[in-house]
């Protein structure tokens, strides 16, 4: 098993709401140009703010996989589950791996048992993997008194999709058994935001996923918005029309980013980017005709204890590798 590095734990605060980034892996080198090929080392370097936390000396991004985790009107939520423990993925950075995510999920005071909600921005392997652990041979649900929540219509997309076998594999073992449990919950976002809690919110964000969402945060005078996958990395402010090579409709996806990216200039939402490295959070600012992303710096956070009888059994090894990609 491929195992990952503890990193500091941190939070950020939008009114009375503390938002705890929840650490599983530091995604490696090669994801970069896999993932947004239009990320040269050209057009990296054109934007010397990324360095040294967006990318590297050598033009190359960076990027990492984390969950997002609050307290809203005492409902205790998570923002998407990452890539998981001990699953068969093609994606070699992603295959079997074995990280300390529960830990670090308990340690920011949000044990599996304790979340009510769970909010999948949409449904790629990334950003569903912790929906299960395993148990035995069997994949059952991590969050057992929680609501999952997906959009009606990335749930109608998939399901109407031709899906090749390594997709279908993480539908079996990261969706199907929620849906089977009964956790699954789909909710209808079409043109508008919808509220899910007070102060909390799900907004369309479509072409990633044709029911992609991203997750609004308002309390008191502020606000945040947790990204999902319609800004993958700061380097897409300067350069919007940069996709992901796993965007469905590329084009809606690149007018979805301008729209958004155009709302949150100079308002000073804190935006959290799901892939984005260390410092994560930042404010969107206009520089003449584009936008750059000014980060926020990261606060350490003290970590609470974890027995070791507390975290839950890790997956053993398993011998299907098929899987998705994204």
């Amino acid at each position: 098993m491929r195992r990952a590095h503890n990193p500091e734990a941190s939070t950020w605060n939008v009114g009375d709401v503390v938002v705890h980034r929840v650490d599983e892996i530091i995604l490696p080198p090669e994801t970069g140009p896999w993932l947004l090929p239009g990320a040269t080392r050209q057009v990296v370097e054109g934007q010397t703010w990324l360095a040294p936390d967006f990318a590297d000396d050598q033009g190359v991004l960076r990027l990492s996989s984390h969950s997002f985790a609050l307290t809203v009107d005492g409902m205790r939520i998570l923002v998407d589950t990452g890539i998981g423990n001990g699953k068969p993925r093609a994606n070699p950075a992603w295959h079997d791996l074995d990280t300390g995510y529960l830990d670090r999920l308990h340690r920011a005071g949000f044990p599996p048992e304790s979340v009510d909600l769970v909010i999948l921005t949409h449904l790629h392997t990334d950003h569903v993997g912790w929906n299960t652990r395993a148990d035995g041979t069997t994949w059952v649900p991590t969050f057992p008194n929680a609501r999952y929540l997906a959009t009606q219509t990335e749930w109608d997309f998939w399901a109407g999709y031709d899906m090749d076998e390594p997709r279908r594999q993480m539908f079996r073992d990261s969706v199907q058994p929620i849906r089977e449990a009964g956790l699954l919950n789909l909710v209808d976002v079409q043109d508008r935001a919808v509220d899910v809690a007070p102060g909390l919110r799900l907004l369309p964000t479509p072409g990633h996923t044709p029911g992609h969402v991203a997750v609004e945060v308002r309390s008191r005078t502020e606000t945040a918005l947790i990204t999902g996958d319609c800004v993958h990395h700061p380097v897409q402010m300067p350069y919007p029309w940069i996709g992901s090579c796993v965007d469905i409709d590329p084009a809606r996806a690149e007018a979805t980013r301008r729209s958004l990216l155009a709302s949150l200039a100079d308002t000073g939402t804190l935006v959290l980017g799901t892939h984005f490295p260390p410092p994560t959070a930042g404010h969107v600012q206009s520089y003449g005709d584009v936008h750059r992303l000014v980060p926020v710096p990261l606060v350490p956070v003290p970590l609470v204890p974890v027995p070791e009888s507390s975290s839950l059994p890790r997956s053993g090894e398993r011998s299907d590798h098929d899987c998705a990609d994204a």
